[in-house]
């Protein structure tokens, strides 16, 4: 008889890792277009990545005992839910930590030099580069980091080394936390003195659109704007205004809302705007560090081990028992 616990992959898991989460557990999924689902009915743990973890998934795995996210953002799961079904609930906040923030300071990088635009002067015979071209020198410049958690640390730490000056706000670290940056009182002070602004918040209730028309238009004229958070932080048609008013000269957006894009929005047909599809923690070392993670708290879980980055813990003595 198969003792191993049933735990369900929601997307494949990297070829390199197979045999080893063979050895470990009974691996179900993943679904296909057709059955996104198929296996979960049997499932105990299950890896989640971009699906809605609502009650209406969880009826249809009904020996579900932990969900374990490949990633940080635990916005996809019904959080109050699961702990009502006793399920748990963690993620994997140190997984993409370095590839997200590699990739935010990319988009600073490329939103401020606009090499999406003079890249496509090239494709269109464009002669006049040198009077046309527009771009902004980082060097003494101030980054305004909104959120200042693992991911926007290390965005702080590449900004100095090119010689920016960084300010941060966010009211759930203490004061004594803000080592490597200056801490901004107020989200509005840090918008009126940045140059360069890169959202990393999670989506919750108090961020749904916190930049709207208002926070856009107390940012300085000519701002580079840079999420790599959630698409739903920012009001897109407030964004769009900004740019087209000239308050935002450049953006970068590794998420939208919503995802992906239409091939006809605005935003993707825009010569400073650069989109890239929700990928910024997806590198190989990136995604093996969330789906190992997420896998090794499945397996702690389901063996009655507390995992280690779990969300509800207040889940935790009743599934244990």
């Amino acid at each position: 008889m198969n003792s191993r616990p049933k735990v369900w992959l929601e997307r494949s898991a990297l070829p390199d890792l197979a045999d080893e989460l063979n050895l470990s557990a009974a691996i179900l999924g993943p679904g296909t277009d057709a059955a996104p689902l198929f296996g979960i009915d049997e499932a105990e743990g299950a890896l989640a990545g971009s699906l809605t973890y609502d009650a209406a998934l969880m009826d249809q795995a009904p020996d579900l005992r932990v969900i374990c996210r490949t990633g940080i953002g635990v916005d996809k799961v019904d959080i109050a839910e699961a702990t009502r079904r006793g399920i748990a609930v963690c993620n994997t906040p140190d997984g993409p930590t370095i590839s997200t923030a590699e990739h935010a300071f990319g988009l600073i990088l490329g939103a401020a030099k606009n090499m999406k635009r003079s890249s496509a002067w090239l494709l269109t015979g464009r002669h006049d580069m040198w009077a046309g071209h527009q771009a902004i020198e980082l060097d003494g410049k101030t980054l305004g980091l909104v959120g200042f958690g693992r991911i926007p640390r290390r965005v702080a730490i590449a900004a100095q080394a090119i010689g920016m000056q960084v300010v941060a706000y966010d009211p759930h670290i203490a004061a004594s936390a803000f080592a490597g940056a200056q801490r901004a009182e107020s989200l509005e002070l840090l918008l009126t003195e940045a140059d360069v602004i890169s959202v990393h918040v999670p989506l919750t209730g108090d961020t749904v659109g916190m930049f709207n028309t208002s926070r856009f238009a107390a940012m300085k004229d000519g701002v580079v704007f840079v999420n790599t958070s959630r698409g739903g932080v920012v009001d897109q048609a407030a964004l769009i205004s900004a740019l087209d008013g000239g308050k935002v000269m450049a953006a970068g957006l590794d998420v939208t809302d919503p995802e992906p894009l239409p091939s006809d929005h605005t935003l993707l047909n825009r010569d400073n705007v650069i989109v890239t599809p929700h990928v910024a923690s997806v590198t190989w070392e990136g995604k093996r560090r969330m789906f190992r993670k997420a896998f090794e708290q499945a397996i702690q879980a389901l063996a009655g081990e507390r995992p280690d980055h779990l969300i509800n813990s207040e889940v935790w003595e009743m599934f244990a028992k």
